[in-house]
């Protein structure tokens, strides 16, 4: 399955901090359709996303009944991203 969105990137300050960009509801509805099917367990989906020129493999974390696509430095530098930004996704969920 295949879906497109602007999300908003949002920083998790843990003991390591981390970037994510949340994936608005309809799109979210839409994972939960296949999560199912794509899970590999604790929730978490693995998809295929492009932000800009870069692709790159990952797992979306559920939060609050939706989900967070985490941004590594390696995604979120070169298209120059920080925390309150909103990002266009190319996403796949790979089932």
């Amino acid at each position: 399955m295949r879906v497109e969105f602007i999300g908003r990137v949002v920083e998790w300050r843990g003991p390591s901090p981390f970037y994510f960009a949340t994936v608005p509801e309809e799109q979210a509805a839409d994972v939960r359709e296949v999560a199912a099917a794509a899970t590999y367990g604790w929730g978490v989906i693995p998809v295929e996303a492009c932000i800009g020129d870069t692709v790159f493999k990952t797992s979306l974390f559920p939060r609050d009944g939706g989900y967070l696509l985490p941004l590594k430095n390696a995604v979120r530098k070169p298209q120059a991203l920080s925390a309150g930004d909103d990002v266009a996704v190319k996403m796949t969920v790979l089932l």
